[in-house]
């Protein structure tokens, strides 16, 4: 596995520590079942796999290798680097700008750069439509394109299934910078459109079946379909891809789902005609993180702290299925929580902030599962540990800890 020139303050000495232990005893991935760190009055259950990815690793690698080779140019990023506002933050403190938000409002217009200009691709990638303008204002945008390869391979799949006449349905969020990156990819090869849900699946399948009209599909699916898109036409040969951060049972579900979609509407004699059997295109990072939140919530519990940006889809993701089990905290750091033991945490579903009084069970031991996002640093997981340890006197050292384990 490639390793990556990242800054140091990025790592952590106990975590790593923890990480390599498990790729010792389980190098080839096959035990999800978490770490147990045991402190004596409070325990934490470590997650088999959490943290930077391959893909985030690289991105910010490339992004500060601009900032090394280019002294004396303006730099600048399409948008956020990654899902995580303390990476984004050092990246501006390093002199980069960011162009636009995450939504795609722009911050600085087009024509304010120049074709002496950096311009940096983040990991999610970009749209053609974009990628055009920067080429032909002049500027050179391989070099420094982060854009992750789980992704990229995502956008191959949609290619193969254009040729093949298919079109092409993303399961994902359409205002999310990859989806719309991946739309942009898709919609060059095929006819293709968005949908976020199961649900949504449901309402497509009627579609396909004629128990609803080109009307309900343009009220349901507005904005996240190909122009010129059919009805009659363009749906009787499909494939799924998906935004690669977004739960793999949930893909799976909606995979299977068209699928019979297509048995109920050509039989199961002729669906292969109809449907294609894509491999799934979730990243390894992102799949390996989510069986790892599975492997946690096998173990007893009394709340879960997932750390990483709120505007994280992999890391929602992790905290949406902690949460189906436990009382659970999704932070962006250990700002979080503060010194009487309150802690401030997002409600994803409502896109809002709460603030829990006394979130720490008087329970001796406390058991807390601990994990984050794909896009969060080691140590700011070691922070959150080490403000949790605070709270509890007389606990045992990380060292002995550490120890215990090897």
């Amino acid at each position: 596995m490639k390793t990556f020139d990242i800054p140091t303050y990025y790592r952590s000495s106990f975590i790593s520590t923890i990480k390599n232990l498990r790729k010792e005893t389980d190098p080839r991935k096959k035990d999800f079942s978490p770490t147990l760190l045991d402190f004596g009055s409070v325990q934490f259950l470590i997650a088999r796999h959490f943290g930077f990815c391959y893909g985030v690793e690289n991105a910010i690698e490339i992004a500060y290798k601009a900032v090394e080779e280019n002294p004396n140019k303006n730099i600048y990023l399409l948008s956020q680097m990654i899902h995580n506002p303390i990476v984004n933050a050092d990246l501006e403190k390093k002199g980069i700008r960011f162009i636009m938000d995450t939504a795609g409002n722009q911050f600085i217009d087009w024509d304010k750069l120049s074709k002496e200009d950096i311009v940096i691709i983040p990991a999610f990638g970009t749209t053609i439509a974009i990628e055009n303008r920067l080429i032909n204002m002049g500027i050179e945008i391989q070099k420094y394109n982060t854009t992750c390869p789980f992704v990229e391979r995502v956008w191959k799949q949609s290619e193969k299934l254009g040729a093949s006449n298919h079109t092409i349905i993303i399961h994902g969020k359409h205002n999310h910078e990859e989806t719309r990156a991946t739309f942009s990819h898709s919609d060059k090869n095929a006819p293709s459109i968005v949908i976020k849900d199961i649900n949504e699946a449901r309402i497509l399948e009627e579609v396909i079946l004629g128990k609803k009209s080109l009307a309900d599909f343009e009220a349901t699916f507005k904005g996240r379909y190909s122009e010129g898109f059919n009805i009659e036409k363009n749906l009787v040969k499909i494939g799924v891809v998906n935004q690669t951060t977004m739960l793999a049972t949930e893909t799976q579900e909606i995979s299977d789902f068209l699928k019979d979609t297509m048995i109920k509407k050509f039989g199961i004699d002729a669906h292969k005609d109809h449907f294609a059997d894509t491999r799934d295109t979730l990243c390894y990072a992102t799949n390996d993180n989510q069986q790892a939140t599975i492997g946690l919530l096998k173990e007893q519990a009394d709340l879960a702290i997932v750390i990483g940006g709120y505007n994280s889809s992999n890391t929602s993701h992790i905290a949406e299925l902690c949460e189906e089990k436990l009382p659970t905290y999704f932070i962006n750091s250990v700002k979080e929580i503060e010194d009487n033991k309150s802690i401030n945490h997002f409600n994803f579903h409502k896109n809002e902030r709460l603030l829990t009084n006394d979130f720490l069970p008087q329970i001796n031991p406390t058991r807390i599962i601990l994990t984050s996002g794909a896009s969060c640093p080691d140590t700011m997981v070691d922070e959150v540990l080490d403000k949790i340890l605070a709270f509890y006197p007389n606990t045992r050292s990380k060292e002995i800890v550490l120890k215990s384990l090897s």
